[in-house]
């Protein structure tokens, strides 16, 4: 049979089985080889919520899905072009993510009797020929038994054999679109240099995956997708937590500041402390607290001691975190707060992504207690902001709060590596000693320069003796106050300060459209890469409309206010129930509309681009 050959712009894949099958493996392997393939790409992991789920059972489906192309990637895809499941589980979680007549690639046999029940399938239930009779293409694959044949002589268990499912079907879809296998083979041998019997196993079965798809012409099309038009540099693929890891790790060699981090284990954040850990020749010191407030309180000793002090968490490790930002902000002592935000109240969706917890940043403490609060927008986004961040942390002696979110924190794309040449050093001033005629003067903590920042004080130099506390300070001396005039003021200075970090950072700038209109698109977040590909393609159609992403969120762009003043209609998509709208209205007094989903997954580009369409003709 001649098989034709295609070339696709782009193509969307998801996996889908059971956690032990290895899809996130899978996934990540097919990432890196995209890359290194030349494609732009994003990828959306997708983890069960339950640590345990019973295998089988939609409750532990793990899903992978990929997004790749010749052409700019901003979002893992609305729906992908192939669905690839490992049981009958897999298919009843994933069959919704699948576009109207797209390839399913079946391991058939995880669709016995036992699956079918395990997956909440009636007796007379033929999902299989279900999906069949409804348009898709189904390819199917007893892969378990072909892997079993191919490691027959592999002196391995069936455990172990069974493990290298996933190898084999990655070989079926390398073969599929044209991958190479060198990167995978590589992989494969460091992974498992130890145990050189597993290493030979999978890549055995990886190479018996790609022979397979050949010799029995299960394919009736093999496709292709070309290399993207990319900035020249050197990339690497890279995940939001990634990100982070790196730019604290900068921040440290650029700044010459002792960076230590703070943390307490909490889904999705615990891969930055584990990172992090594996990066102490930089500067970087990692502590595992016994809980939310002994991590952060760590974090601020650390600064007090003049390091840059980091705390990591996600909403309900930030709530048990509230007193003691407050407590940050009276010392006015650099501190950042990376909340790596997901889905739910209470431990809610933990593995599922979410803009949940833009309003606790702005409100969620006791008293008036202003900090700054930046976002990420996508993965290769979280190194820049997470030295900016950081930067001014140290600048303007504040707590800073960077957001990101499960989707950026597990999600991956090519990031160009800068020039540390390149990088702005992050200066540190600390208050010098005194000498014995200047310390006859007291020494003022709480007085301040031209920005309204305090000095930086190390204890133990020499005539820079002062008290630190909870209590409110008197203006200058830093001396406990109940004067009523004094807590005003400070009240005042305190916010005053943090509104003055606005003078140097951007004027909020457009990444679409111009600077006044029909209609504005607002985002923050990780809605970057909807809103982007959804303006782009509402644009292209005619309608007029702009779009503006918010880095800085507090204080906003000095210039934020004139630019929405110049639209007619302001829509804000978020993941949640429309917080940063809320913010928009009260400051802004303008006529914000907000798009809202709260699924634990990205914004769908589909429905954003009509409800664009529909707002620029005037519904």
């Amino acid at each position: 049979m001649s098989i034709k050959q295609t070339t696709k712009k782009e193509v969307t894949i998801r996996f889908a089985g059971d956690s032990g099958d290895g899809i996130q493996l899978t996934g990540s392997q097919f990432t890196n080889t995209t890359a290194f393939s030349g494609n732009d790409l994003s990828t959306f992991p997708d983890y069960p919520a339950e640590i345990r789920a019973p295998a089988g059972t939609v409750h532990g489906v793990s899903g992978f899905q990929i997004h790749f192309g010749s052409k700019p990637i901003h979002t893992p895809g609305d729906a992908c072009d192939v669905l690839v499941v490992m049981n009958a589980a897999a298919m009843k979680a994933n069959l919704k993510f699948l576009k109207p007549g797209g390839i399913i690639i079946v391991n058939t046999d995880g669709f016995n009797k036992k699956d079918l029940s395990l997956a909440k399938y009636g007796p007379e239930d033929t999902p299989i020929e279900d999906a069949r009779q409804s348009g898709y293409t189904i390819i199917e694959i007893d892969v378990t038994k072909m892997t079993r044949e191919s490691l027959k002589d592999s002196g391995l268990s069936i455990k172990d054999i069974d493990r290298s499912k996933n190898m084999f079907v990655l070989g079926v879809l390398y073969w599929l679109y044209s991958r190479p296998m060198d990167n995978t083979i590589q992989f494969l041998k460091k992974k498992f240099s130890k145990k050189p019997e597993i290493a030979e196993a999978n890549i055995k079965a990886l190479n018996d995956g790609f022979t397979f798809a050949i010799a029995t012409e299960i394919f009736s099309e093999r496709y292709s997708v070309e290399a993207a038009p990319i900035t020249p540099g050197r990339y690497r693929n890279i995940t939001g937590n990634d990100g982070v890891v790196l730019g604290l790790a900068a921040v440290a060699k650029k700044s010459g500041l002792p960076v230590f981090l703070g943390s307490y284990p909490i889904t999705p954040a615990s891969d930055i402390l584990h990172g992090l850990s594996r990066l102490k020749q930089y500067g970087v010191t990692t502590f595992q607290a016994e809980d939310e407030i002994a991590a952060i309180t760590s974090a601020i000793g650390a600064s007090f001691g003049g390091s840059l002090g980091v705390t990591t968490s996600s909403g309900p490790g930030v709530a048990l975190k509230t007193e003691a930002i407050a407590l940050a902000t009276m010392l006015e002592l650099p501190l950042l707060i990376v909340n790596v935000q997901r889905a739910g109240l209470s431990t809610g969706l933990p593995t599922k992504t979410e803009q949940s917890d833009l309003l606790q940043a702005f409100y969620g403490r006791a008293g008036e207690c202003p900090v700054a609060i930046l976002a990420a927008s996508s993965p290769a986004d979280c190194f820049a902001i997470t030295y900016e961040a950081s930067r001014i942390a140290v600048d303007h002696m504040i707590p800073v709060m960077l957001l990101t979110d499960g989707y950026i924190a597990n999600g991956a794309e090519p990031w160009k590596l800068p020039d540390a040449d390149e990088i702005k050093p992050i200066k540190v001033n600390y208050e010098k000693a005194r000498e014995n005629g200047e310390s006859e003067q007291p020494f003022l903590p709480y007085s301040r320069d031209e920005n309204l920042v305090r000095p930086w004080a190390i204890p133990g130099t020499k005539g820079l003796t002062h008290r630190v506390g909870g209590l409110e300070k008197e203006h200058e001396t830093g001396n406990i106050s109940y004067d009523p005039d004094n807590h005003q003021f400070m009240t005042n200075m305190r916010e005053q300060k943090r509104d003055r970090i606005a003078d140097f950072i951007p004027d909020q700038e457009l990444d679409e459209g111009s600077e006044s209109g029909k209609l504005l698109v607002v985002g923050w977040g990780s809605t970057y890469g909807t809103i982007k590909s959804a303006v782009s393609d509402a644009r292209e159609e005619g309608h007029d409309v702009s779009y503006a992403h918010i880095r800085y969120l507090s204080p906003f762009p000095k210039n934020l206010g004139k630019l929405l003043s110049g639209f007619d209609k302001i829509l804000v998509p978020e993941i949640n129930s429309g917080q940063l709208v809320k913010i928009l209205r009260d400051q802004f007094l303008v006529p914000a509309e907000g798009f809202n989903r709260v699924e634990g997954t990205p914004l769908p580009v589909s429905e954003l681009k009509e409800k664009i369409a529909a707002l620029c003709s005037g519904s």
